[in-house]
């Protein structure tokens, strides 16, 4: 008797719908709210949704679990905004602009993409979740031919001192070269080099880091010079940097496959 081959749960797509979007800041609305204890202006408590006025502008990528109606709203499991630079006019600006200086970027000429509002529901997490929307994310960099990936990262809380080890690493060993440097803004400015190169616990320092964090690290990321504290969302943001162009050979390889090259 043949085997019946049941599709995959999870799909990974734009957002289409008024529905999707809703879905994707009700799980934005569960982890950067309910467990982050975030807030911002535009947050609806009465409604559950986690929303700025960036939104209509982002492309929402998200993972959507086939199994869950969509009535619901709890279909969408994993969420990533992308704003590519060809957008960032009619926005007035990129969301990371709010917090760093991107001017070596703006100035470079190439082809850019902000990312951001990267999550997962608690459930899904440690497993494959993450896995689909980052190929997810490398079908629209490839197909756009986007250059530069940057976007504002966060480690949990803003006890600066707490996050030392992990700061001063990030700035000591992966800080951008001159090109790609942007830098943190005043007033919330908060300097990353707070401990000595030869100080460092390079094992304390990566168990401390956001695993985001350390995947864009993986793939040849940088971080620009200075860290931001947000204290609306209660966390402590660095600026990731990646040209896609350097990253490492075995990654790049993969995107390619990923291309059908």
């Amino acid at each position: 008797m043949p085997m019946t081959i049941e599709p995959a749960p999870y799909a990974v797509r734009l957002a289409t719908t008024p529905e999707d979007l809703i879905a994707a800041q009700a799980l934005r609305y569960q982890v950067f709210i309910q467990e982050l204890g975030g807030d911002g202006a535009l947050v609806d408590h009465a409604q559950g949704l986690e929303r700025d006025s960036f939104d209509p502008f982002f492309d929402h990528l998200i993972l959507v679990d086939r199994r869950i109606d969509p009535a619901t709203r709890a279909h969408v499991i994993g969420a990533y905004r992308i704003l590519p630079g060809n957008r960032r006019a009619a926005a007035g600006r990129f969301y990371s602009e709010t917090e760093f200086d991107l001017t070596p970027l703006l100035s470079s000429g190439r082809k850019l993409l902000e990312l951001g509002r990267s999550c997962v529901h608690a459930d899904h997490r440690g497993g494959t979740a993450m896995f689909h929307l980052w190929n997810g994310l490398a079908e629209y960099v490839l197909d756009r031919g986007i250059e530069i990936l940057f976007g504002a990262a966060s480690f949990h809380g803003t006890d600066v001192t707490a996050l030392a080890e992990p700061l001063s690493w990030l700035h000591h060993h992966h800080l951008a070269p001159p090109a790609m440097r942007v830098r943190a803004l005043p007033l919330n400015r908060q300097e990353m080099d707070l401990i000595p190169a030869d100080r460092l616990d390079r094992r304390a320092a990566m168990a401390t880091t956001p695993a985001l964090i350390k995947a864009y690290l993986r793939l040849g990321g940088f971080v620009g010079d200075g860290a931001w504290v947000d204290h609306a969302f209660r966390t402590t943001d660095v600026c990731l940097v990646m040209d896609t162009g350097q990253m490492s050979a075995r990654h790049r390889d993969f995107l390619i496959r990923k291309a059908g090259t």
